[in-house]
């Protein structure tokens, strides 16, 4: 499941991995070498194969053989594996209804030694856990049971409040156009008593809308959770019921659920997960938001779902609803890979291709379907791998078989005029904030620390931090037409939209499901950067410095030459200076401590989020009115101009304290996030 916070979903999951190694919770142990392929010979069920032998065949890919893919993967994975201490993977490649190959590389279970097997091992998909959710939505559209296009409040017994006049639809929700914030609380933990059911998890707090519907992509588990919970409603059968019923036993998905903890007889089969191959196991993850990412299932189960929708839905949808499914797109920025209903584009090299991702802590994968070419592939690891590389792993596994086996017809060497591109990247720069994110909690603060600085190489080239390349380089973007970017080096696109001569937002090919929107002023971590730390610094030396001048008059035996108002304003200052930064110091460590640890956003925090949240509003609040009153008693009073002056900056630096609280919302009382 994509849960990453309000950034993309492969770079949250890179922040957490370097927050755990910065606070210490990862370990490092013996380097594993992954095994070589564990291979299945297990074939989609005869009904999903006699259904692809009626449909018209593809044109001949010669070099796609089981004989040569197993080849280059057996070249490929083992090496990727063990370089980037990623435990395990399972690979599956289908073709024309059948599965070409399905390999099993590395470790189930690295204590034990325990290798993938394709057909017996589960694995969590995440996210990939969504296409069963919406093909759940599908089937009861084409039931005439659900309407698309209805307000969602209709299937629902309780309110999602419209956001200017709009409601929120199921159409909108496939497209993560419905325009909620992220909910990240109590979106995984290790303890099923200590997730709420995602039915509550549902009712206990409605994420805010913070775009209109059908304007924005912004990713959103909760909304995708609410889907489920439509199925179970208008279905009449619990969500995880219904799946079993209606998808996974058409198919024959005998090794699959979406049950937290697993079914006794599935359990044995369960691959460890892990953050890297020689560090410490990750439990089994209990997903708040089940229909959007609980799944666990085997590589040769997820075979049999790629064939069906490959083979426009045979089994478990109709042909005609399938391809409104698989077609229907929602164009926000041209040129760019787009959000489909549920599925996204990922085409490439001419070729059609849709797609998902997903990532839980320990699980990270990915499906693509060539929809025209009737191929598709899948790949899943138990472990993020050292510095993300399960991220490099699965991009560099999808655009190398592209360019193996479905290469492009010639190369894009189109380019604007040097001088046109070089003005271009000029109006890219600035700071941008991901769509997907928390906007209403104390959780907005992550996006002043991840905001993506859009700057120039030496060349006059965009830098956009946001995506490296797998060497981990920077990109280079050139210009290929006005306002679309390709990379030298991939496939990758960015795309920009320009109102009033003015780059506004962008998006990437590989983000179809989140956009990039300019940073207003008073959130821009450009300015309020500089400003804080000078804050900081303002403040921790007035603090710092109150003892150590009372120890000097001391030695000295001098007394403080101030009286009345003055020794209050002294003395106050100091305390107000002092309850600002340990307001900012608290949140400071609250956020690291939680976004550390994934687990940890839950209603376990709640007391240190409440004690918090009381502190900040007297600290930030009264800290401003005491230095603003010190500044109006230091000025009146006849001191000197080396205290006049730094009483302004203290109050200056309270008022940027205050800003801080205010833009993203430290003050404030809920801890709902």
């Amino acid at each position: 499941m994509h849960f990453r916070l309000p950034v993309t979903a492969r770079r949250a999951m890179a922040m957490i991995v370097a927050l755990l190694a910065m606070i210490g919770v990862t370990a490092a142990a013996q380097q594993i070498q992954p095994l070589g392929p564990r291979v299945s010979t297990e074939r989609a069920d005869q009904g999903a194969v006699a259904a692809a032998t009626a449909q018209p065949q593809t044109a001949a890919i010669p070099n796609l053989t089981g004989q040569d893919v197993n080849a280059w993967l057996d070249g490929f994975m083992p090496y990727a594996l063990g370089k980037g201490d990623v435990a395990g993977a399972v690979v599956v490649v289908v073709r024309d209804g059948q599965v070409l190959t399905q390999r099993g590389y590395g470790f189930a279970d690295v204590a034990k030694r325990k290798p993938v097997d394709p057909a017996g091992t589960l694995f969590r998909p995440g996210s990939i856990s969504k296409l069963f959710t919406w093909t759940a939505v599908m089937q009861l559209v084409e039931q005439g049971r659900l309407n698309l296009d209805a307000d969602v409040n209709t299937y629902l017994d309780f309110k999602i409040p419209p956001l200017e006049g709009k409601p929120v639809t199921l159409r909108n929700i496939m497209t993560h156009t419905a325009g909620f914030e992220e909910q990240v609380k109590s979106i995984i933990g290790y303890d099923r008593d200590r997730v709420p059911a995602y039915e509550a998890l549902l009712k206990q707090w409605v994420p805010e809308r913070v775009y209109p519907a059908g304007t924005t992509p912004a990713y959103s588990n909760y909304a995708t959770s609410l889907a489920g919970y439509i199925v179970q409603r208008v279905s009449g059968e619990p969500f995880n019921t219904y799946v079993q019923r209606h998808i996974f036993t058409p198919l024959g998905m005998t090794h699959s659920s979406f049950d937290q903890p697993l079914p006794p007889r599935l359990r044995p089969m369960m691959a460890t997960g892990y953050q890297q191959a020689s560090g410490e196991i990750v439990p089994f993850e209990i997903i708040g938001p089940a229909p959007a990412g609980a799944l666990s299932t085997t590589g040769a189960d997820m075979a049999k779902f790629m064939i069906a929708h490959l083979n426009d839905g045979a089994g478990i949808l109709r042909l005609e609803t399938a391809r409104t499914m698989h077609n229907t797109a929602n164009t926000i920025l041209p040129h760019l890979n787009r959000m489909l209903l549920g599925f996204y584009e990922t085409n490439i090299n001419g070729h059609k291709a849709i797609a998902h991702g997903g990532d839980t802590i320990a699980f990270h994968s990915d499906v693509h379907l060539f929809t025209d070419d009737k191929v598709g592939i899948y790949i899943s690891m138990n472990s993020i791998g050292r510095d993300g590389a399960a991220g490099d792993i699965r991009n560099a596994f999808f655009e190398e078989f592209a360019d193996r086996y479905l290469p492009a017809a010639r190369k894009d060497t189109r380019r604007v005029p040097p001088e046109v591109a070089a003005e271009h990247a000029r109006m890219l720069t600035g700071n941008w904030i991901n769509s997907r994110g928390s906007h209403s909690s104390f959780l907005s603060l992550t996006s002043l620390l991840g905001q993506t600085s859009v700057g120039l190489d030496k060349d006059g080239r965009p830098i956009v931090p946001v995506t490296m390349g797998l060497n981990g380089q920077p990109r280079v973007w050139v210009e290929v037409e006005p306002f679309l970017w390709n990379d030298l080096n991939s496939h990758e696109q960015l795309a920009a939209k320009v109102v009033d001569g003015k780059i506004v937002r962008f998006s990437l090919s590989g983000l179809p499901f989140m956009m990039f929107d300019r940073a207003p002023w008073y959130q821009n971590s450009a300015l309020l950067t500089p400003l804080l730390i000078a804050s900081i610094v303002i403040l921790l030396l007035t603090v710092l410095l109150w003892p150590v001048r009372a120890l000097v008059r001391r030695h000295f035996g001098a007394k403080l030459a101030l009286e009345g108002p003055l020794r209050r304003a002294h003395l106050y200052s100091r305390l107000a200076a002092l309850a600002i930064l340990l307001a900012l110091v608290g949140w400071a460590a609250a956020i690291t401590v939680m976004m550390g640890d994934i687990v940890n956003l839950s209603a376990a925090t709640d007391p240190i989020i409440w004690l918090l949240q009381i502190f900040t509003i007297l600290a930030l609040i009264g800290g401003f009115l005491v230095l603003a009153w010190n500044v109006w008693v230091t000025w009146r009073g006849g001191r000197r101009w080396p205290a006049k002056v730094w009483s302004v900056a203290l109050l200056l630096a309270a008022i940027v304290a205050l800003w801080l609280g205010l833009a993203f919302h430290l003050i404030a009382l809920g801890a709902n996030y």
